[in-house]
């Protein structure tokens, strides 16, 4: 069987339960997922019948090393969707489904303008993304790889000190370091916030120098082999004043609270709740805006989520962040960060970092 080949089987049953015939699968992750493929433009059209790939001249020799051998490949000049109307042209009626939650009108336009014969579009968002909440053992290596890269990189920029610098030039320090050690690129700009700008959960580095008596709050991730890590620490540069430290022991209790409530069948908010309650019960529940973690994978944010809002069941595989956090405007913020993969009793840390307040120079 090909490497990727019972992702698409899985996919095929939960079309088959949907009644949808084929789908065509656009968004650059998911696309990823099924055929392999790391380029900036492709498709797949996946049926019972049919494992189709397209994309453009340029990736054509991309694609016949990275995409998986089950699936043919095509190549197109222009819109890659013009390149399905072919396949799909056919005796009676069918259905096709799309991904609703990342084509555009435009496309939708143009694939009605495109598709032979009596074809209905069915919209299909998730269904990929589902699949790819439960992470294979292949994939939690990967994500552990990434994390343990990123943690690395982290450590290096901390040994030339971060006192006298700035943030943006700490921001840019740590995405060499990553690259040095082998990263593709960082999972998102780094978040590099000291003193009062760490109260900004996405503060952006500034050119403001590192000051003793701040916290620093560093918030980045790795991408290797296409799989994402994600953690957050907070530093004090020098021995921490007035209530930052009771405010950390409180932050790094609720991170606790909620490890300990991850499991498999475990509800999102359930999660998120058994962390909040440590920090509502101290009085800090308003500078908790947040939701406690999300999934990550292919992408930094995906299913499933832990929030007070969140409908989501974690399932073993599941690779989640655990992040609560207190913002105090004017003065300060605290974030511990931990990325955990899921399992039936419990989980398992993926970061690799130590989580005691650790004074920086």
């Amino acid at each position: 069987m090909s490497p990727l080949g019972p992702r698409t089987k899985r996919l095929l049953r939960d079309l088959e339960s949907g009644g949808i015939d084929y789908l065509l699968v656009t968004e650059l992750s998911n696309v990823r997922y099924l055929t392999g493929f790391s380029g900036s433009n492709g498709l797949a059209l996946v049926g019972p019948d049919l494992r189709l790939f397209v994309t453009d001249f340029r990736y054509v020799e991309q694609a016949a090393v990275e995409v998986d051998p089950e699936f043919e490949r095509g190549q197109a000049s222009g819109e890659l969707v013009r390149a399905i109307s072919g396949p799909l042209d056919g005796p009676g009626p069918l259905r096709l489904g799309f991904d609703d939650a990342h084509v555009s009108v435009r496309t939708h336009a143009k694939l009605r303008e495109l598709l032979p014969g009596p074809i209905e579009l069915v919209a299909g968002a998730g269904l990929v993304e589902a699949r790819r909440r439960v992470k294979e053992p292949a994939e939690v290596e990967r994500i552990a790889a990434a994390a343990g890269l990123a943690g690395e990189a982290l450590e290096e920029v901390l040994a030339r000190g971060v006192m006298g610098r700035t943030e943006r030039e700490l921001g840019l320090a740590l995405e060499v370091a990553m690259r040095t050690c082998g990263a593709t690129a960082p999972s998102f700009p780094p978040i590099i916030a000291a003193g009062s700008h760490g109260a900004l959960p996405h503060a952006e580095p500034r050119d403001v120098t590192v000051q003793a008596g701040d916290l620093l709050v560093v918030d980045w991730g790795a991408v290797l082999d296409g799989y994402c890590s994600d953690c957050t620490r907070t530093f004090a540069v020098g021995p921490p004043a007035g209530q930052a430290e009771e405010v950390y022991e409180l932050v790094l209790a609720a991170n606790g609270a909620g490890l300990a409530a991850v499991r498999a069948g475990a509800g999102g908010r359930e999660v998120d709740q058994a962390a909040r309650r440590v920090i509502t019960d101290a009085g800090y529940g308003e500078q908790f805006g947040h939701g406690l973690g999300h999934g990550v994978g292919l992408e930094t944010h995906e299913g499933p989520g832990l929030s007070p809002r969140s409908d989501d069941v974690l399932e073993a595989g599941n690779v989640v962040t655990v992040e609560p956090g207190i913002y105090l405007p004017g003065q300060f913020g605290v974030r511990i960060e931990d990325l955990v993969v899921v399992g039936a009793d419990g989980c398992e840390v993926l970061t690799g970092l130590g989580k005691d307040l650790r004074v920086v120079g």
